[in-house]
């Protein structure tokens, strides 16, 4: 069983977490941090090498989640194009692909491996998405996309990937290629997610900002840091907000407390 809700408060930590998480205030050396900025690519490609397709699921909820790919629409079967910037391996992509055929989808990741994995996926065609490699920090989307022409850009567990300071980049990237009064949609981890919780002493990158085993990293947001970021930009916010699940696995008797936040923000 699992209960969702959905606010604008964090959530708040047992006394046990929250002494846990003040006791680890050691951040990992810059040395080694700047060396995992250096390859953060290379950890990436390494990551869908060892697992390559079969490690995320088939994100068939997007539709039901997101309910703006079907509202944007100034018709019933309107044409959109969308952008899902960071696509890993299409786990988001072809189950919107087939759900949804008046679609035309541009999708883009860091990883040369990922985007490979996309063109071999028997869903894959060049008259309904062009896949590109993209450091959104770095290479300018307008290379591969026309300004102000996207209907929607999905940003879904990707941002977090990102170092903090960089993450203004890939927003400043996406809003040129972004209509007018078009919206992103956000989702990715929230602040005090279980993830968070589970980082041995020795991940601490900064604030917030952790590195697992595998050189990869994550960012947890708070819903202030995320509204900045995005003002900040140039976007208007029209939903920020926490969602919060508490998975419950009865046969363990064990409850896994899930936040995640879930925004859309749009170009004025």
């Amino acid at each position: 069983g699992a209960f969702q809700k959905k606010g604008h408060s964090a959530r708040i930590l047992s006394p046990e977490e929250a002494e846990r998480l003040a006791k680890d205030q050691v951040l990992v050396s810059e040395f080694k941090q700047l060396k995992l900025e250096k390859e953060a690519q290379k950890n990436w490609d390494l990551f869908y090498k060892r697992n390559s397709t079969k490690f995320f699921k088939d994100r068939h909820w997007t539709t039901r989640e997101f309910q703006e790919l079907k509202a944007c629409r100034e018709f019933a079967d309107q044409k959109l194009t969308i952008l899902e910037a960071g696509c890993g391996v299409g786990n988001c992509l072809f189950p919107l692909l087939e759900e949804d055929l008046n679609i035309f989808a541009y999708a883009c990741d860091f990883s040369p491996r990922a985007v490979e994995y996309v063109k071999k996926n028997a869903l894959y065609s060049t008259e309904r998405c062009k896949v590109f490699q993209c450091d959104l920090t770095e290479d300018d989307l307008l290379e591969n996309i026309p300004a102000d022409s996207v209907d929607v850009v999905i940003l879904v567990f990707v941002l977090s990937a990102i170092h903090p300071d960089k993450m203004h980049l890939v927003l400043k990237n996406i809003y040129k290629v972004l209509k007018p009064g078009k919206c992103v949609l956000f989702r990715d981890y929230g602040l005090y997610d279980h993830a968070m919780l589970r980082f041995k002493s020795g991940s601490k990158l900064g604030e917030n900002f952790y590195v697992r085993q595998d050189g990869t990293r994550s960012y947890f947001f708070t819903e202030e840091f995320l509204s900045q970021l995005f003002k900040a930009e140039g976007y208007e916010q029209v939903v920020n907000e926490y969602v919060q699940r508490e998975t419950v696995n009865r046969k363990e008797d064990l409850r896994v407390p899930r936040v995640f936040l879930q925004s859309k923000f749009q170009k004025p």
